[in-house]
């Protein structure tokens, strides 16, 4: 099989539908980043992200399609011709090596957004990035699917602390960034996106927190006001509130590890699939 009809069965198996709209396929984010996709498919690797270490493995397995969830060369929609024409000099390294190995990288990211199949969700499909984070830890059965995105879970009474511990296992990263009181009983967790803004969406999210009784908040991305100040100040003041910030692609990752569960079935064809983890971004220099 192709990588081009590759791509093409794995889009079709999604549901195609992202924030509201029919996917784009001029203006969609996923594209071919890099490569021939009228190779034959030797091998698919899945990953967050296309870095240097996750081509070198992929190299390694014998694959030539790396899907990716994020964007390979740093900018919002993978524009290399300013990186060409300033002659940059980590670009170039980076395509010699996916030239060498003949390498082609598409991002999956809208798509999967989008939903996959899945019985017992709205209209059939659940956001694949998030249910697969939920089924790393044993949170699937705990959605609370008022939506098709899984951001809300009720879980069994725990810990920040105890949580904290089963993800950085489970996730195999070596730290995170904790705000609020470690030891708050946890029953409900949110993954509210990110938290970049001001007022007044920073005041929608601190509404949504008090009347839904959200004990721990797990964002992607993080900045030190608005939000993340109410959740210091409700945990001084004896309320169970915490957020653990362990990173946009590491809370992401084990989507696209999940993905590869299912790659199979939405292709029709037995391609080996395996997934690399990126690694841990975050290196920890503590005190």
């Amino acid at each position: 099989m192709k990588i081009a009809e590759v791509i093409t069965r794995v889009k079709q198996y999604h549901r195609g539908i992202f924030k509201g709209q029919k996917i784009d396929e001029k203006t969609t984010r996923d594209q071919i980043l890099y490569g021939d996709p009228s190779l034959e498919c030797t091998g698919i690797v899945t990953t967050i992200y296309a870095s240097p270490e996750v081509i070198n493995k992929a190299a390694e397995q014998g694959a030539n399609l790396i899907i990716c969830h994020e964007a390979c060369f740093w900018n919002h929609g993978d524009h290399t011709d300013w990186l060409r024409e300033a002659g940059n000099t980590t670009f170039a390294k980076k395509t010699e090596l996916l030239d060498e190995y003949k390498i082609t990288v598409w991002r999956d990211h809208d798509y999967i957004h989008s939903g996959i199949p899945m019985e017992g969700m709205p209209e059939g499909y659940t956001d694949g990035i998030f249910y697969g984070f939920a089924k790393e830890i044993g949170w699937d059965k705990y959605i609370i699917n008022d939506l098709a995105r899984p951001v809300l879970y009720e879980i069994p009474q725990t810990t920040v602390s105890e949580i904290a511990d089963k993800m950085l296992r489970a996730f195999h990263l070596t730290g995170f960034k904790v705000i609020g009181n470690q030891n708050a009983k946890v029953n409900k967790v949110w993954i509210p996106g990110h938290i970049m803004e001001g007022n007044p969406h920073s005041n929608e999210m601190i509404s949504y927190i008090q009347d839904n009784d959200i004990n721990l908040i797990l964002p992607l991305e993080l900045i030190d006001f608005t939000v993340t100040e109410y959740v210091r100040d409700s945990a001084f003041l004896g309320e169970n509130r915490a957020i653990i910030s362990m990173g946009h692609f590491n809370l992401e990752e084990p989507g696209m590890r999940y993905l590869c569960t299912y790659l199979k079935n939405a292709i029709g064809q037995d391609i080996s699939c395996t997934f690399i983890q990126a690694g841990d971004m975050y290196q920890y220099i503590i005190r």
